[in-house]
């Protein structure tokens, strides 16, 4: 069996490692380049990712992932100035219902991502935009790319988020919302705010704060392990720039203006504007920033639709159910899914439609959340 996958993203590479720890021939086709498109530093990794990683990656891969995320997290602490000072004045389970995230630990995105990449310089081609596939007679899908290239697989999976292309031809009627709500999203290195006393208050839980008419939520990364003595010890092959530079920092979130565009610098500085009215400490996390890592998000959702037929094509991740905040979870165990059913098949255990159907069922029954099926109604 061949696999070729679209979108080197958490949910695609996640796929690529089980597919081949499962002897599966699979192909990973990338349209930007190896540093990916920016969508925040920083993931909170709750038990669907979790395991996801530890049955899909070598167990070196797993280990350093887990090395270096953070300390558990188990509850979202609410902050408050209280006679000038931030202080916790309430806190909220993080159970995974009425849209609250699970427990779980925050996990360095890029750095996770540059663990994802290790060991696959055969399997992932970067700067290879996808255009349409074909449907051959015997089966197979051809797809076409658009540097005139061309790939053929038993089965082409888009992993390629929001505004796949894969599902655009595959499932014309599936249709992305825009809610209307919009973020920006940076980190500021943790010695920057080391004297303000956040860091002890917060610890590893996320907060958010509410502060007149702007609200920020933010959270602390400190590595469980650095990341460069991780490496040394559990994944060599890692490339030494992903760690090389790595330090614990604070990571943070504010509602966005409708209208977003500019750089990434332009968009650090329009969220020091929104931070102007919040307590000095905030003010200083977001004027202490790194620019070049502040990005401006749009947030969409994408309806629960009716089953299709199932096919050697197939959708996972952000390609076919949003769910901010947590969709890197649900991509990865789309994922993990995904690659034990096409193994099942290629042992002969399971028909390959079969196996693509069963999987598309239990994504279907269990991946469009409360919140995206509330934006539907």
């Amino acid at each position: 069996m061949r696999v070729i996958v679209i979108g080197a993203g958490l949910g695609g590479l996640t796929l690529a490692h089980g597919l081949r720890r499962a002897g599966v021939d699979v192909a990973v086709y990338e349209r930007d380049g190896a540093q990916g498109r920016p969508q925040g530093v920083s993931l909170h990794v709750d038990d669907r990712g979790a395991a996801a990683l530890r049955a899909c990656l070598p167990p070196a891969h797993a280990a350093m992932a887990e090395a270096t995320m953070g300390g558990p997290r188990e509850q979202t602490l609410v902050l408050s100035e209280v006679a000038g000072e931030l202080t916790v004045v309430g806190t909220r389970p993080s159970g995974g219902v009425a849209g609250r995230a699970r427990p779980g630990r925050q996990a360095d995105r890029p750095l996770l991502r540059a663990v994802l990449l290790t060991g696959l310089d055969d399997v992932v081609r970067f700067g290879a935009e996808f255009t349409r596939f074909e449907p051959r007679a015997d089966g197979t899908v051809r797809a076409f790319f658009a540097d005139g290239g061309t790939d053929t697989g038993d089965v082409l999976v888009g992993a390629d988020g929001i505004g796949s292309a894969v599902r655009r031809q595959y499932l014309p009627d599936v249709r992305v919302a825009d809610t209307g709500r919009r973020m920006i999203m940076g980190a500021t290195p943790l010695r920057a705010v080391a004297g303000t006393g956040l860091p002890g208050l917060v610890g590893d839980s996320p907060a958010a704060v509410q502060g007149g008419a702007a609200m920020m939520v933010l959270g602390v990364l400190r590595f469980t392990r650095r990341p460069v003595t991780a490496r040394e010890e559990l994944l060599p092959a890692l490339s030494s720039r992903a760690v090389a530079d790595a330090e614990d920092y604070v990571m943070w979130a504010l509602p966005g203006p409708r209208e977003q565009s500019g750089s990434a610098a332009t968009v650090w500085r329009q969220a020091q504007d929104l931070a102007a009215d919040l307590h000095p400490t905030l003010r200083l996390i977001v004027a202490e920033a790194w620019p070049d890592v502040t990005a401006a998000l749009r947030i969409g959702t994408i309806p629960p639709m009716p089953a299709w037929p199932a096919g050697p094509v197939t959708v996972i991740g952000d390609a076919i159910h949003l769910a901010p905040g947590f969709g890197g979870n649900l991509a990865m165990r789309d994922a993990h899914r995904l690659a034990e059913a096409l193994a099942e098949a290629d042992r002969g255990r399971l028909g390959l439609l079969g196996a693509i159907g069963a999987h598309e069922e239990t994504m279907r029954r269990t991946s469009f959340t409360p919140v995206a099926a509330k934006a539907s109604a």
